[in-house]
C-alpha cells in the first residue's frame, strides 16, 4: 500500500492544499459515503476501469466516471467506492481558491461530479497522460505542479474582489461557531447581494450554505476527539447551533445519519463513512 501527500511549493500552495497519490488500499469495506467538507477537487485515475458514483439509499450505480473528473462543493453526502484496488492522483484545492483554474463559476459544478474535460477541455487529459509515464511518485508531484502553474498562471494574482472572498472563507473556517455573516459584510464593504453574488462564483455555494457546512465540519472534528458519548445539547450549541434541534436537522443533511448512527458507523478516515 502507498499513500503519498505533497504540498506545492508557492504560489501554488496558495491555490491548492495538497496533491495526494495512493494505490494498493485494502479496506474491508467496498462503499463510503463522504461527507460536504467545503471543498473541490480534481480527480485522475491512473487505472482504466470506469469508477461509480451510489445511489445514498439503495447503493446502485447512478454515475460511471472514467479518467479525470471534477468534484464540486458538496451540501449533501455522496457514496463512493472506498478505493480498494485504485490507483488514483487527487488535487485538493484550499477552500474557495479553486477559480483560477476552473474558470467557471463554481456553483455551475455544486454537488456534481463532471468529467473534467467538460470543465477544463480535452488539454487536462494531457496531465494523466504524463502522471502515467512519470517513473516515481515525487516526479508525479513535479509533473502536477509544473502543469498546474502553467494551468492557473492567468489568474495567480488574484484581484482585490478574490481577495475579500478569500478573507470570508477563512474566517467562516475559523470561527464557524461564532461569526455573524453581517459583520463579515460590513467588515469587507461590498453590499450583501454583491457579496453573495461574489461568493457564489468563487466558492459555489452561497455564504450562508458554506458557514452551515462548516458548523457540521466543526461537529465532525469535535466528535472525532471524543472518548465518552458527549452531551448533545452543549456539542450544538458549543459548534454554533441555535438548538439541539436545528444541530439534526444539519447534521442529518449532511451526513444523511443521526449523531448517534454516525458515531456508530464511522471509522478512522475523517469524513468518510463506510456504508456497503
Amino acid at each position: 500500500m502507498t499513500i503519498e501527500t505533497f504540498v506545492p511549493s508557492a504560489p501554488l500552495n496558495q491555490f491548492i492544499g495538497f496533491f495526494l497519490f495512493y494505490e494498493g488500499l485494502n479496506p474491508p469495506h467496498e462503499v463510503d459515503r463522504f461527507l460536504p467538507d467545503g471543498n473541490t477537487e480534481l480527480l485522475i485515475d491512473l487505472a482504466d476501469e470506469p469508477k461509480f458514483i451510489f445511489d445514498n439509499d439503495t447503493l446502485k450505480p447512478i454515475q460511471t466516471v472514467k479518467k479525470v473528473w471534477v468534484s464540486g462543493i458538496r451540501t449533501a453526502p455522496i457514496t463512493i467506492p472506498s478505493g480498494r484496488g485504485f490507483r488514483m492522483f487527487l488535487i485538493h484545492f484550499n477552500p474557495g481558491m479553486a477559480l483560477p483554474f476552473y474558470r467557471i463559476p463554481l456553483y455551475e459544478i455544486k454537488d456534481l461530479v463532471v468529467e473534467a474535460d467538460l470543465v477544463f477541455g480535452p488539454d487536462i487529459l494531457r496531465l494523466r497522460n504524463l502522471l502515467l509515464h512519470a517513473p516515481t511518485v515525487r516526479d508525479m508531484f513535479y509533473v502536477a505542479s509544473q502543469f498546474m502553474l502553467d494551468w492557473g498562471k492567468a489568474g495567480l494574482n488574484p484581484d482585490p474582489a478574490f481577495q475579500c472572498i478569500q478573507y470570508a472563507v477563512q474566517q467562516m473556517t475559523l470561527q464557524a461557531e461564532q461569526i455573524s455573516l453581517n459583520e463579515l459584510v460590513g467588515r469587507i464593504g461590498y453590499s450583501s447581494k454583491h457579496f453573495i453574488h461574489l461568493f457564489k462564483k468563487q466558492v459555489g455555494v452561497t455564504p450562508k450554505e458554506y458557514l452551515k457546512i462548516m458548523r457540521f465540519q466543526k461537529v465532525v472534528l469535535e466528535l472525532e476527539q471524543q472518548t465518552n458519548l458527549p452531551h448533545w445539547t452543549h456539542l450544538a450549541l458549543d459548534c454554533g447551533y441555535y438548538d439541539q434541534a436545528h444541530f439534526i436537522h444539519d447534521f442529518k443533511q449532511f451526513s444523511g445519519f443521526t449523531p448517534e448512527e454516525y458515531l456508530n458507523r464511522k471509522k478512522d478516515l475523517l469524513n468518510y463513512v463506510p456504508v456497503g
